[in-house]
């Protein structure tokens, strides 16, 4: 098992969660108006809308936000955004998949190309890194729900695929699905574990290649370029930082 990626807790500790908030919340805005818009306004009755929600109140994304951006959908006057997804490879060939929510699918080729292209990689044709991933449904859960026995069998129970679980402070667990099971399976955790911290569809690498120090910087670089980019959803990759790397980031 390749474990956790540990970006989200090198991201903390360094103060970036400060940083990205409001790009935050315009991002799940952005998602919960497109996910009403697709489908039902209503959340129980549309999956990708009531995670889109799910993860936003998970955010501390205020209610009035998240009941504009439905509105919005449901007034016509929302704009309309192509979901295009974007390959590549970073610094030591370490592959990447950029997702993006945009209105002007030029400008945000153009944005993603040049920021890998100064971060030293390359932009990819369509296929040339994903096949590297599997699009899995994860799950995660603080340490404070128990032990990682208490949640296998949870997830068991509930139809999950897989968890991964670490100890300490900045551990956790991450169950996952099949991509179709994510709203099922989050469901039945949530009555058997409690309200997760986030539930969400995900490119989850197949295998990780350990980083030293200085890719570990350059890659960083990389992933928050481009998670400033207004048009960018999320980011993924497939390396991970030893945890005597991590310290010195």
């Amino acid at each position: 098992m390749a474990g956790h990626s540990k970006w989200a807790n090198i991201q903390h500790r360094k103060g970036r969660q400060d940083a990205v908030r409001s790009k935050l919340f315009s991002k799940l805005a952005k998602e919960i108006t497109v996910a009403a818009k697709m489908g039902d306004p209503d959340p129980e009755k549309n999956p990708r809308l009531r995670l889109a929600v799910k993860t936003a109140k998970t955010q501390s994304v205020p209610k009035d936000v998240i009941d504009r951006a439905i509105k919005k959908a449901m007034g016509g006057d929302a704009e309309n955004y192509d979901e295009i997804r974007y390959e590549g490879y970073g610094p030591e060939g370490i592959a990447f998949i950029v997702e993006t929510m945009t209105d002007n699918v030029n400008r945000t080729a153009s944005n993603v190309r040049s920021i890998f292209t100064k971060a030293g990689g390359n932009l990819g044709t369509s296929g040339s890194v994903a096949f590297m991933f599997d699009r899995v449904g994860e799950i995660s859960y603080g340490p404070e729900v128990g032990d990682a026995d208490t949640v296998m069998m949870a997830a068991i129970e509930a139809g999950a695929e897989d968890v991964e679980s670490e100890e300490g402070e900045e551990g956790g667990h991450w169950i996952y699905t099949a991509d179709t099971d994510l709203a099922a399976v989050s469901d039945a955790l949530e009555a058997e574990l409690g309200e997760s911290k986030e539930s969400k569809l995900i490119w989850k690498p197949q295998n990780r290649t350990e980083v030293d120090l200085e890719t570990a910087q350059k890659l960083m670089r990389l992933v928050e370029a481009l998670e400033d980019d207004d048009d960018v959803q999320s980011v993924t990759a497939n390396f991970d930082v030893p945890e005597d790397v991590a310290a010195q980031l």
